[in-house]
């Protein structure tokens, strides 16, 4: 080879070498696309759309959306790594047990006050504002056992319990703190518990086949099955409430997407996130689509409105 080839093609080497990324699909990202990412779940993939709509539309920013991660923990250590600029939906009561390895904390309101301080001391990252929903564990039962027994609470169920059939996630049975041994110390133990996989709960409560099942309070089967969710009256299940977690570096550079998450908090109610779910999980609408369509019911593309400029 000739020295002149050596000089063009030794500087095109080192320029892939420090261009790769720690995650996949990432490669080449350019320094003015804001990386945001998303958890297996619906909800969390719709809210990094609605983030990403508003971010390239207010800023002079692209962005990148990384789907399907596994765990809030992968999302916490893209982000550490900067890999990840943004997290789309992380959860009070996960992170507290998480990345912050503290114990449960049953009052939302402390738990969000907790993960605001420790996630700006403890790594240089601002926690947003709620966007007003929680994906909580939560008891459900059919809406004509709860009128005909006026079941309102968990606590309503006690006169029943020996004669009811628990239907749980198989994981739930033995999970610590938050799992079926807590709860039979905070509430009551049903007469009949049967563990199976969480895509069978909500079907076998509508058939009859269970009489109450445990489920996630966002999830959009809790309206296919017209299920009613029970308040949580003793406040056992630690808070999930969700919002979007941003590097500070990001901030710095675009603080104008501190005034989008301001501008979405505290704008979805749990029972409306069960409504984006359904149109996600059971209607097959794309995240993208029910991004748009929820920016469009606020007027944001006319600049008026809860989610206007």
């Amino acid at each position: 080879m000739t020295g002149k080839f050596y000089k063009m093609i030794i500087p095109a080497i080192v320029l892939l070498l420090v261009s790769g990324c720690a995650l996949p699909g990432l490669a080449g990202t350019s320094k003015d696309t804001i990386r945001i990412s998303s958890l297996t779940q619906s909800e969390s993939e719709i809210m990094a759309n609605v983030l990403a709509i508003m971010i390239e539309r207010e800023t002079d920013a692209t962005t990148d959306l990384v789907t399907k991660l596994g765990s809030s923990i992968v999302q916490h250590q893209g982000m550490l790594q900067g890999d990840i600029d943004i997290s789309s939906t992380r959860y009070t009561g996960t992170d507290i047990a998480g990345a912050l390895g503290m114990e449960p904390i049953k009052d939302p309101e402390k738990a969000l006050e907790t993960v605001k301080e420790e996630f700006q001391q403890r790594f240089n990252q601002t926690w947003a504002d709620t966007y007003g929903f929680a994906n909580s564990y939560s008891l459900a039962v059919t809406k004509e056992f709860a009128q005909k027994n006026e079941i309102e609470t968990i606590s309503d169920l006690e006169p029943y319990v020996d004669e009811l059939n628990f239907g749980v996630d198989n994981a739930w049975v033995n999970r610590e703190g938050d799992g079926y041994d807590g709860f039979k110390q905070t509430y009551f133990e049903f007469g009949n518990v049967y563990p199976m996989n969480l895509g069978l709960v909500y079907k076998a409560a509508a058939t009859g086949n269970m009489d109450v099942v445990l489920a996630y309070s966002t999830d959009g089967r809790i309206k296919e099955y017209d299920l009613k969710v029970l308040e949580d009256d003793k406040q056992f299940f630690p808070p999930y409430d969700a919002s979007p977690v941003i590097r500070n570096e990001v901030l710095e550079k675009y603080p104008k997407i501190k005034e989008i998450t301001e501008r979405l908090g505290n704008q979805i109610t749990t029972e409306q996130m069960q409504e984006l779910n359904y149109k996600a999980d059971v209607e097959n609408t794309s995240p993208r689509n029910i991004a748009e369509e929820f920016l469009e019911d606020r007027n944001y593309f006319e600049g008026t409105g809860e989610g206007g400029n």
